[in-house]
């Protein structure tokens, strides 16, 4: 679901913005040749030396060279050569030493084998606190932080004393598993063995609080750090992004580029997820400036962060070029790039980017499918939903409730009610709200109110339900004239102290956000606006614009019906950005809300009417309105 605009937080990203031009402006530097500290060896220069070559050479020289070698092969991420060094490690005895040991855990930690990484670790006859330290981090970063839980509490066992290098390895491995009791048992730890001073290992704190969710926790270490490196302003950043408090998230930001803060790509991936989430284009674009001018551009963390900025800003073209621009891309930015289009209603475009995926040998996960499922929904597409629901399997991905949830969601929208019902009945795992949520929203769109009661029912027993889906059943019950059951759904909000979320649409102009809400007569422009809109109006009757008042879900009469439908949220941005905007420039106009029907149809009037192309986001997709149409073909 895409996100709600900021409130509070403009002057803040104002501020950043100024400061962000003033750092954009790249100073001179001067280039040096990278050198090889490898390169006074023919042996090492080679990279590939003989058995006769390694034997020439004394045991202390020779396992110098072999630490040396392996450092190389770890850089270059040479599993075939690093095998046949492991070989020669074995045969020559080398394997007892220490060093040795570490370098070959280390080795397969970089070239995504863990295994044996353990296995090196379990043959070593000596251990020492940086093997253990080595096993531990090969284990946290390479996604078995169970492991390295239990091989920390092994550590312990073994009177192994836990340094600087390995506390943040298994804090690490507490933030991955979500467990912050384990992790506060550690910080205990490292105040009792004095670490909690050290800027790696109160770092790694924060990390670990901030991921967890705890971030009074996380704030109260990084504000008692004596100093603080990247990974803990990161952690707060990214704690605080996670959180939804987009404006201490920049205010932190700026802070740290005012204090000089080599700040790397997963600082740069939080702050730029934040501008996506709160639609600050302008910002946004800064930050990518920044991005440019220290390389990070052409980071796949980054990438996907910026590809969903652009997307969600409603400027799909941008977060193609970024995606075509970085050469090494990573899963997360293939399924931003697909759900980009799928919102953008490119589904051929998915398609063919699922077929270049498997060109280039990038297995797809389950979020994957969620984005092809998404693009067929809401392109109509029932056989290709269904072919690709079933290709799920072939990669050995269990279908799970959000995945069944987008199938009864296709069938739903495209009017095959009793079938969406059957596969509900049909799943082998319990159905869920949002499983029963998108048949109700089926039914609602294709008018079935005894279907959609029917869901409501299924859905009430499942317990307590969410804000949202109450106010779904309200709507659908509305809908059909069931005024009484409509009152009764709103009064469950009532008695739970929860109100129906407001319709609120917003604008970005420069460095600034204008906010409107249906009726609204608070913005320091209102007379232009209404003045505008009476001005369409007018221009969209002559045009065969006709209001379609059954959109308003209340018991009025037709004229104050009229009234209301005519001022909503997003109309009025619309007016603002036609009054405020130069004629060459689109329009773009986020919502936290479905757009309503006749909101829709009245759009394409006054994109045809104005000759502005006019961009729209709800909250499930994007509207590209031009000359009288619309980019979704009615079909949302």
């Amino acid at each position: 679901m895409l996100h709600q605009a900021p409130k509070r937080f403009i002057e803040t990203s104002t501020t950043l913005s100024k400061l962000l031009q003033n750092i954009l402006t790249p100073p001179k530097q001067d280039l040096k040749p990278l050198q090889n500290p490898l390169n006074q060896s023919a042996f090492v220069q080679n990279n590939k030396p003989t058995h006769n070559q390694l034997n020439q050479f004394s045991s202390k020289v020779k396992y110098r060279y072999i630490c040396d070698l392996l450092l190389s092969q770890t850089h270059s991420r040479s599993l075939s050569n690093g095998l046949q060094l492991h070989a020669h490690i074995v045969k020559s005895g080398l394997r007892a030493i220490p060093l040795v040991s570490h370098h070959l855990i280390n080795f397969y930690s970089k070239t995504g084998l863990p295994i044996f990484s353990l296995q090196v670790f379990e043959e070593a006859q000596q251990k020492s606190s940086t093997t253990w330290s080595s096993l531990l981090s090969s284990l946290a970063q390479n996604e078995l932080p169970g492991l390295a839980i239990e091989y920390f509490r092994r550590m312990l066992v073994d009177n192994i004393r836990p340094d600087d290098r390995i506390f943040p390895s298994a804090t690490k491995a507490c933030a991955i598993l979500g467990r912050c009791d384990i992790g506060k048992s550690l910080h205990g730890l490292v105040i009792k063995t004095a670490f909690d001073f050290d800027v790696f290992v109160g770092s790694s704190m924060v990390d670990m609080y901030a991921k967890c969710g705890e971030i009074r926790d996380a704030r109260k270490v990084f504000d008692q750090m004596p100093e603080r490196n990247v990974v803990s302003w990161s952690g707060m950043i990214y704690g605080y992004t996670q959180l939804g408090e987009d404006e201490e998230a920049l205010r932190l930001f700026k802070e740290a580029l005012l204090e000089d803060l080599d700040v790397n790509d997963f600082t740069y991936s939080s702050v730029i997820r934040v501008c996506g989430n709160s639609t600050l284009l302008e910002l946004g674009r800064q930050i990518h400036g920044l991005c440019f001018k220290t390389s990070y551009d052409s980071s796949s963390f980054v990438g996907s962060s910026l590809i969903s900025l652009y997307s969600r800003c409603g400027v799909i073209e941008a977060a193609s070029r970024v995606f075509d621009e970085v050469p090494i891309k990573n899963l997360g930015m293939w399924n931003a790039m697909l759900i980009s289009c799928a919102q953008h209603a490119h589904t051929e475009q998915v398609f063919d980017l699922f077929e270049k995926m498997k060109i280039a040998r990038m297995k797809p996960n389950f979020i994957t499918f969620l984005c092809l499922l998404y693009a067929c929904s809401h392109g109509g597409l029932i056989d290709e939903g269904k072919f690709y629901f079933g290709l799920m399997k072939e990669y050995g991905i269990e279908p799970g409730a959000q995945h069944y949830a987008s199938l009864v969601d296709l069938l739903g929208r495209a009017g095959k009610l009793q079938e969406a019902l059957a596969t509900i009945k049909e799943m082998p795992i319990e159905p869920t709200e949002s499983v029963w949520g998108a048949f109700l929203t089926g039914c609602r769109l294709h008018g079935d109110s005894e279907s959609a009661a029917f869901a409501a029912d299924r859905i009430f027993e499942l317990g307590p339900v969410s804000s949202g889906m109450v106010v779904l059943l309200s709507n659908a019950y509305a809908a059909a004239g069931r005024y009484g059951d409509a009152a009764k759904a709103r009064k469950i909000l009532r008695d739970h102290g929860v109100k129906k979320e407001t319709g609120l649409s917003w604008i970005e102009e420069g460095n600034r956000v204008h906010t409107f809400a249906a009726g609204d007569r608070c913005h320091e422009r209102t007379k232009e606006i209404y003045q505008k809109l009476e001005e369409l109006e007018e221009d969209m009757e002559r045009a065969g614009y006709v209001a379609d008042t059954s959109y308003v879900l209340r018991e009025v009469d037709s004229e104050e019906k009229r009234q209301t439908i005519r001022y909503h949220s997003e109309r009025l941005a619309v007016a603002f950005g036609l009054i405020a905007f130069k004629a060459n420039r689109p329009i773009r106009v986020m919502k936290n809300l479905r757009i309503c029907g006749d909101c829709h149809t009245a759009i394409k009037f006054m994109s045809q009417c104005s000759g502005r192309v006019i961009i729209v986001r709800d909250n499930n997709r994007f509207h590209r309105f031009e000359n009288g149409k619309c980019s979704c073909d009615d079909y949302w």
